[in-house]
């Protein structure tokens, strides 16, 4: 901000102006007299004086026209004079003074000068502003906005910067560079009253003053290592906070060398403004990393889990959600480890009324209330009946469908028992490449109270695969129109195909055979979870056993 330059006035007369503009204004009596003048005017017309006659120091123009102005032959609103000084086109705008005096605004090329230097440095700071959110608001790292903010700081503001975050009352992030260093960010031990002014900002108070921080007492953590040699070499130091949303975000600590000149008030001012955009954007990115860490812990027990191989029995298990870019859905499947080889290991698939986010969360209250039920899987019938009686009792749940097996390894193979709840049936591919259907059935459950189940067993030879799917599969609308459903006959032609393939191979061919035929199509969720015996020597036709065919219990 630019200051008002004292003027040079005769005793008793009121200044020229009482004004902050910066050009050159000169008051003169009816009778041509210079009553005062301020220093651009001294500039401007070089012979300038008080007690002067104005013909004797300013061109004939504006002499006529100060006797105009006086004599009444301009009267009503202030009038502007055209001429020039010095060989420079200038304006000149009248404006009334006390006892018939005129006071004489001079505007002109070279003699704005000022008011131009302050309108660059004003667009300067603009621009540095809008520059500063921008790139702030970019990322949404509270150590990257940290880092800019500093960065941003050290070139524009002082010779080097520090920010100090939030802390825990013991360490605080620290972030700190130099004009052309690099920047360097620690969490570190540091007691805020090693430096003034340092506590007030964190807990948001106002600013204080550079004149009453003592720049030989800076804490060391508080210097760029390549700043300076010791703290004797500091010249300046501000000390500004960081307003949050609503809570202090940090504070900012701007440091210049002993020969740069000290903070002006209009700088330190300027550096209050830069925080409080620094502090917006860093406030807004710790609330976006707290909320995206929440997210992540409690989307943690929704994903579906990473299975594999156990007690000799393979896992392997695939989901997509219907939104692209969802990690979620209504679709779920899990796998429940039995303790030991000879005890069943339980596998679940299912599939929530719903899409999104509320049928994730759904299926992930059914997931847990299933994993508690868990020591009641020897009873498929009883498992079930108490998950229904559950979801009946919580009113807001919608209906499930899924699919129960518990698994056993045999000798060389696997023994399954399966039971659906609503659910498609479940589909074996043996070894030779035939796809056999589980006969299970049951009623859905979270609609009724009166069940019906019908529990199958199956067993799996070396290289046999038992596929649970969710009807998001089969009901994936897609191929040359865009309009037809995939269906069970193209799922049994693509296990057919993976005869004596390993189960991750399966699932894993099962989903991206149904992503082509969706292609960018709307789709549902889609989730399989394939079962497998350990791969061995593959058995032809007429080594298949009668005992291989699904078997209802």
């Amino acid at each position: 901000m630019v200051s008002v330059p004292e003027q040079k006035r005769s005793r008793g007369v009121r200044p020229a102006a009482q004004h902050r503009d910066p050009y050159p204004v000169v008051t003169v009596s009816a009778d041509g007299i210079v009553l005062s003048y301020n220093e651009q005017a001294a500039l401007l017309l070089t012979r300038i004086g008080v007690g002067v006659a104005l013909d004797d120091i300013a061109p004939a123009w504006l002499a006529e026209a100060h006797f105009r102005r006086v004599g009444g032959a301009e009267d009503g609103p202030p009038a502007w004079a055209d001429g020039r000084i010095g060989g420079r086109p200038v304006k000149a705008l009248a404006g009334p003074g006390a006892d018939g005096a005129v006071s004489w605004w001079l505007i002109g090329d070279g003699v704005t000068a000022g008011a131009a230097q302050e309108l660059a440095r004003e667009r300067a700071r603009s621009g540095l502003l809008q520059e500063l959110s921008s790139e702030l608001l970019a990322s949404l790292s509270p150590e990257r906005c940290m880092a800019v903010t500093v960065q941003r700081a050290a070139r524009h503001l002082a010779d080097a910067a520090v920010v100090v975050g939030t802390g825990d009352g013991h360490r605080y992030p620290v972030t700190r560079c130099t004009a052309n260093g690099p920047v360097v960010q620690e969490r570190i031990p540091l007691d805020p009253e090693q430096l003034p002014g340092l506590a007030e900002a964190l807990l948001g108070l106002p600013a204080v003053a550079s004149c009453w921080i003592d720049p030989h007492q800076m804490p060391p953590w508080a210097v760029p290592g390549d700043f300076v040699a010791d703290a004797a070499d500091i010249g300046s130091v501000v000390v500004v906070p960081l307003p949050g949303h609503g809570v202090p975000a940090g504070c900012l600590i701007l440091l210049r060398r002993r020969q740069e000149a000290a903070f002006s008030a209009d700088e330190e001012s300027f550096a209050q403004l830069f925080a409080a955009r620094a502090g917006a954007a860093l406030s807004m990115a710790r609330s976006y990393a707290r909320q995206a860490q929440v997210t992540e812990v409690m989307m943690r027990d929704l994903l579906p889990p990473a299975i594999g191989r156990v007690h000799g029995i393979s896992f392997s298990g695939r989901y997509r959600a219907s939104v692209t870019g969802d990690r979620i859905g209504g679709d779920f499947y899990d796998l429940h480890p039995a303790q030991t080889p000879e005890t069943e290991t339980v596998a679940v698939l299912g599939d929530v009324c719903g899409k999104g986010l509320e049928a994730a969360v759904t299926a992930g209250r059914v997931r847990h209330v299933l994993q508690a039920l868990v020591p009641f899987a020897a009873d498929h019938t009883r498992l079930l009946t108490l998950l229904n009686t559950a979801l009946l009792a919580a009113q807001q749940t919608p209906f499930v469908t899924l699919v129960v097996a518990t698994a056993v390894r045999r000798d060389a193979g696997v023994r399954l028992r399966v039971s659906s709840a609503g659910h498609p049936a479940p589909l074996v591919v043996r070894a030779t490449g035939r796809v056999d259907e589980v006969l299970t059935e049951g009623t859905l459950i979270g609609a009724f109270a009166d069940l019906d189940f019908r529990t199958a067993e199956v067993t799996l030879r070396p290289g046999e695969i038992c596929l649970l799917y969710s009807d998001g599969i089969t009901e994936a609308r897609g191929g040359p129109l865009g309009d037809v459903m995939f269906g069970e006959e193209r799922l049994r032609a693509v296990l057919a195909e993976c005869a004596g393939t390993s189960a991750e191979v399966v699932t894993e061919r099962v989903q991206m055979v149904v992503a082509q035929w969706v292609g960018e199509g709307r789709h549902d969720d889609m989730a399989v979870l394939a079962i497998g015996a350990p791969r061995g020597n593959r058995p032809t036709a007429e080594e298949e056993q009668p005992g291989d065919q699904p078997e209802e219990r």
